[in-house]
């Protein structure tokens, strides 16, 4: 399951996508998860399957990789599902079983739920394996620079979130490895109700978190010996600058979400449940 997580990651490859400006793609990433909400069309969602399968094609990201972030909401996705499924009291009926009954439109929420939770994770994910921790945080910082004539950090808060990407996959590989050492002792991590799990789970927290700490306290040390003081009077060894494909991505995804909202809620279409 740890080996599954894959918020943080990068994936190099040589596409359009992992050329584009990191503005372009935080942008775009949120018009296109803003998108996912303003409709509520099968003919909607068929566009945002088109337009989403697209960009995974261009990203040259393997589609595996994707579906691999997927796994450890799973969960969460089947709880969501099935609390709409359950709870939802309108429409007719179609199946009642003891004090479970599902409705045509309990169903037809569960269902769009739920592709709006894979989508979103897809399409988060197409931005982390494409656009570096760093390329990342310059693009967040260069976004909300506005808010620096309000006295808003922007530097600190941009540098704190490209520190955190960074640790995750530090952490989650430090917590693999004391995971396999604590079973090589002959740690029981699997068996038991859910009190006993999270006492075996200890052993792990206990010396994780006193890595965890020891790696800040590294940081920060050398964040010190090299004299770093904020971000005023701070340079850019890599400016960024718009160039001609971003315009076109920023106007492709434009005309995506205008279709989307305009077929999606204005043009009348019905298969069964939707």
């Amino acid at each position: 399951m740890i080996r599954d997580i894959t918020i943080g990651q990068y994936y190099p490859a040589k596409s359009v996508i992992h050329r584009l400006d990191p503005r372009v793609k935080i942008v775009c990433t949120l018009l296109f998860l803003i998108s996912l909400f303003l409709q509520s069309s099968i003919l909607g969602y068929v566009i945002a399957t088109a337009f989403l399968g697209g960009i995974i094609c261009m990203s040259r990201v393997p589609f595996k990789y994707i579906v691999k972030g997927l796994k450890p909401i799973i969960m969460l996705l089947l709880i969501t599902v099935l609390f709409n499924l359950f709870l939802t009291r309108e429409g007719n009926e179609l199946v009642h079983v003891w004090i479970f009954r599902i409705t045509d439109k309990g169903l037809n929420v569960a269902v769009y739920m739920a592709i709006r939770l894979t989508y979103l994770i897809m399409g988060s994910s197409i931005m982390t394996f494409t656009t570096t921790p760093n390329s990342l945080t310059d693009g967040i910082e260069k976004l909300l620079h506005p808010l620096n004539k309000i006295r808003v950090p922007v530097h600190e808060v941009a540098m704190i979130m490209s520190i955190a990407l960074r640790f995750i996959p530090i952490l989650l590989e430090e917590t693999d490895k004391i995971m396999k050492a604590q079973i090589a002792r002959g740690a029981d991590l699997e068996s038991g109700n859910i009190i006993q799990k999270a006492k075996a789970m200890i052993p792990i927290l206990v010396p994780l978190f006193v890595s965890a700490f020891r790696r800040a306290n590294d940081l920060a040390m050398a964040m010190e010996a090299r004299c770093y003081r904020g971000g005023d009077g701070r340079t850019k060894m890599k400016p960024l600058v718009y160039q001609g494909r971003d315009r076109m991505a920023y106007a492709a995804t434009l005309i995506y979400v205008v279709l989307v909202f305009c077929i999606g809620r204005y043009v009348p279409f019905h298969l069964w449940i939707f």
